[in-house]
């Protein structure tokens, strides 16, 4: 006779505030029940719902019976010197995700998982190297939020997330109807109240969507991976390309600039010897050049990944000379500070290392 399978409840955090509140009155209450809860979730960060006093019995009863408040299992918590860490979490169906902490000087910036795996293609990503299983739903992003934020309370130091990356394993806009759930409910000034212009999300390039995203009429930054300056570098090393040429993409870009007024970043990762020559920097400065005044280009140094070892990190002083030919072309640009070298630095590598392991105790195990 076989098992039957466990319910798995929808995680609470799941709902945005509107969500809630039409919840709590289909269920009998009044909005100001969903706004007491939702107090109880991102001011006082409970961590169950007995917790939440001001409600009866019977409602929080069926709270429980409706919903689960925290989706997610800590597996894994690496901390490097510089004070970054990498968390692996185990989602409900035992797929696993990898949230960051970053220490920035302006705060405390969290870069959160949209996927599990991802379908992009990108030739020298870690996050690549399993394909897309399932797209997280708002639940579980929030819930990478609230977990970080959680580890950060219980140290009893008063540190704050104050900055969210949507950049982490996965393309977000791939996922997104959840990832703007997550973005709205981040953002929530009764919440987490997470400035608008304190989040970023990173897209590798679909262009229909980055045009969806301009009429969102939210103030949340957009960051594009670029990586290369042509469609024939760009198609070797990203499969995106093919489907969005850089004239597809830029035209795009230039409707999202148009629509929001707003700056566009561009990623840039520097592998030594594809596309970090002076004639690619000169590419990539004619490239930008018509939105110069409301772009920045991020020059990231790779983190190398096994799986991946035709790439390797760009020389010192090859970066130099690539920031050099941007610089006098005026473009705004910056070599981007690293962060956690010291542990699994790449995006997807902590996972990918650990799933690795997982396969080698399960081969062991039955071997004996």
């Amino acid at each position: 006779m076989t098992e039957e399978k466990k319910e798995i409840k929808p995680s609470i955090y799941g709902l945005t505030r509107d969500e809630l509140i039409d919840w709590v009155i289909e269920h009998g209450s009044k909005k100001f029940r969903a706004n007491q809860i939702w107090d109880w979730l991102y001011k006082k960060r409970v961590q169950s719902f007995e917790e939440m006093t001001n409600l009866s019995k019977e409602f929080v009863a069926e709270l429980e019976d409706n919903f689960c408040l925290n989706p997610l299992k800590q597996r894994i918590v690496q901390e490097s010197a510089d004070g970054t860490i990498k968390y692996l979490f185990e989602l409900p169906d035992g797929m696993l995700i990898e949230t960051v902490l970053m220490r920035q000087h302006y705060g405390l910036s969290v870069c959160v998982t949209t996927q599990v795996g991802c379908n992009i293609g990108c030739t020298f990503c870690a996050s690549g190297l399993i394909k897309k299983q399932r797209d997280l739903n708002n639940g579980e992003i929030t819930a990478q939020i609230m977990l970080v934020q959680k580890y950060l309370d219980d140290r009893k130091e008063g540190d704050r997330v104050s900055h969210v990356v949507v950049m982490g394993i996965g393309e977000p806009f791939d996922n997104y109807n959840n990832v703007i759930k997550f973005l709205r409910t981040i953002n929530d000034d009764n919440g987490l109240a997470i400035g608008a212009r304190h989040i970023t999300v990173s897209t590798s390039g679909l262009a229909h969507k980055i045009r969806e995203f301009a009429n969102e009429g939210i103030q949340v930054n957009l960051a594009v991976s670029l990586h290369a300056p042509n469609n024939n570098l760009r198609s070797s090393i990203m499969r995106i390309n093919r489907s969005f040429s850089l004239e597809k993409l830029f035209d795009a870009i230039e409707y999202y600039i148009e629509t929001t007024n707003r700056r566009v970043t561009f990623e840039y990762i520097m592998l030594n010897e594809v596309n970090d020559s002076p004639e690619n920097a000169q590419e990539l400065a004619d490239l930008t050049k018509k939105i110069r005044k409301l772009s920045y280009i991020n020059l990231i140094p790779y983190n190398p990944v096994s799986e991946h070892d035709q790439y390797s990190r760009s020389t010192k002083e090859r970066v130099d000379a690539f920031y050099d030919v941007l610089k006098k072309n005026g473009v705004n640009c910056v070599v981007r500070q690293e962060h956690g070298t010291d542990i699994d630095a790449a995006c997807g590598q902590l996972r990918s290392n650990t799933m690795k392991r997982d396969r080698q105790k399960a081969v062991a195990g039955a071997a004996q």
